[in-house]
């Protein structure tokens, strides 16, 4: 038996920032790990996902370099077996940076899937630890989540996760995929580009249903321009699978394509932890309950990340895992949590944080909105990427930014500016005020928060008397 300070199990975004810093606070740290370093994030989601999403937008540019004045000669091709290679390189690369990290914060790593044998004890199961117990005065559960696959789909070859399909060794004629969410709309507008035949079945009345409702009506018009049928309001059903492809009902109609991605939802890891043992309470859904501090019913153990079900983002489990050490160290801070940016990577990207306007309608709050086209903003008709908006939700009466969503070129890097603008509560005239160099995106922030107040240079508005 081996004796730690902090025990942190699960290596994904939220686990290895945890024991990093754990290290780095002077704690004997170890760490439980059943695959490799970075968990779902690097190896089969965030990471892989936009390494390909990447390989196609060069692919893009180049089918398009002509409107920039630059000729290619010969095909244009993308090659799938090299997007994939690539991939798997990127990963190799931070996975060893990782490794590394861990090493150089004194953290003893530990192969192997963990479950509880009490809430001090911890057994290494399977894995290359197998057998190896471990005692921890904390412990940090951070074991991430798993693609849903709901019992009324049928198994086969031929219906895929997002986990297989970022492996699938040659590119698909025609891809169905069951789920309008982030994760389906990113795989759709991926492999539209590259070429591929893609349908979409989302039973709710939009695709993105938790996303602002413009941004989400604007996505779907231009993923319809890419040549992808987006199917709402109709749940898919009577799926079949065979050798040769998948069918289903949507409605009276039937979809046929080669691969059914199933992306609808993820489930908590837990199930195999043993959690009992330890005194540790699960909700119905198997995803753990924490209080504000991410503190378990057993007072020495923590859970972050998508093991507890609350915001199931890479970012927002690195941010629990900061919080969580800091508590270790004495020195608990507030979480900023509810201040979480979203980042889709479509075609247009989609940025946002704060409330949408559908959700400060049903709570009663007055607001206004100020709205800045990026079709009217000079660095991005110089990049011909003129789709989409800036928009900003503001108090009506005290001028707090209360939301901001983006839909455009370099969305998700964008909205990192509203996020400290928002914890600092900082008002829409603040916001506006704020020199932003020019020619730059970041101009169409400046101008949405003009905007508020009608006071926006490069849009027509009426003159206030």
């Amino acid at each position: 038996m081996e004796k730690f300070d902090v025990c942190v199990i699960g290596a994904g975004p939220g686990g290895y920032v945890a024991a990093i810093r754990a290290g780095q606070s002077g704690f004997k740290t170890a760490i439980v790990e059943k695959a490799f370093p970075g968990g779902t994030c690097l190896n089969v989601g965030c990471i892989p996902t936009k390494t390909l999403i990447a390989g196609a937008e060069v692919y893009v540019s180049a089918r398009h370099a002509a409107d920039f004045g630059v000729e290619i000669s010969g095909e244009i091709r993308a090659d799938w077996k090299k997007m994939l290679a690539r991939k798997d390189e990127v990963i190799g690369k931070l996975r060893n940076g990782i490794s590394s990290l861990l090493k150089s914060a004194g953290v003893t790593v530990f192969g192997g899937r963990g479950e509880f044998l009490s809430r001090r004890q911890l057994l290494v199961a399977s894995g290359e630890a197998a057998g190896r117990v471990i005692e921890a005065d904390r412990f940090i559960i951070a074991t991430g989540s798993e693609p849903l696959v709901p019992g009324f789909i049928p198994q086969g070859d031929r219906i895929l996760t997002s986990t297989e399909l970022l492996s699938l060794p040659k590119l698909p004629k025609s891809l169905l995929i069951l789920g309008g969410g982030v994760i389906g709309c990113e795989f759709a507008c991926l492999f539209a580009e590259l070429g591929v035949e893609v349908t979409v079945v989302e039973m709710l009345p939009q695709i993105l249903p938790q996303t602002d409702g413009e941004c989400a009506k604007l996505l779907a018009k231009q993923m319809n321009g890419m040549g992808i049928r987006i199917l709402n309001g109709t749940p898919l059903s009577e799926i079949k699978c065979t050798a040769r492809g998948v069918s289903g009902k949507v409605g009276p109609e039937t979809v046929r394509a080669e691969y059914l991605l199933v992306s609808i939802g993820r489930k908590p890891v837990t199930a195999d932890l043993n959690l009992a043992a330890a005194g540790v309470k699960v909700n119905p859904r198997g995803f753990i309950e924490v209080d504000e501090a991410f503190r378990t019913s057993a007072p020495n153990i923590f859970a972050i990340g998508d093991a507890v079900g609350q915001i199931m983002l890479a970012h927002w489990a690195s941010a629990a895992a900061e919080n969580v050490v800091n508590t270790l160290r004495g020195k608990s801070t507030e979480f900023p949590g509810a201040i979480t940016p979203g980042c889709i990577f479509t075609s247009p990207e989609i940025g946002t944080v704060g409330k949408s306007e559908e959700q400060l309608k049903s709570e009663g709050v007055e607001y206004v909105v100020g709205k800045f086209p990026f079709s009217a903003l000079g660095k991005a008709m110089a990049m011909n990427q003129t789709e989409g908006f800036v928009k900003i939700l503001a108090d009506a009466k005290s001028d707090q930014v209360l939301g901001v969503h983006i839909i455009g070129p370099h969305a998700t890097d964008l909205i990192a500016e509203a996020v400290p603008a928002m914890l600092m509560e900082i008002t829409a005239k603040e916001l506006g005020r704020a020199i932003h160099a020019h020619p730059t995106l970041g101009e169409a922030m400046m101008e949405a928060a003009h905007a508020v107040h009608g006071e926006c240079a490069h849009l027509p508005t009426r003159r206030k008397r």
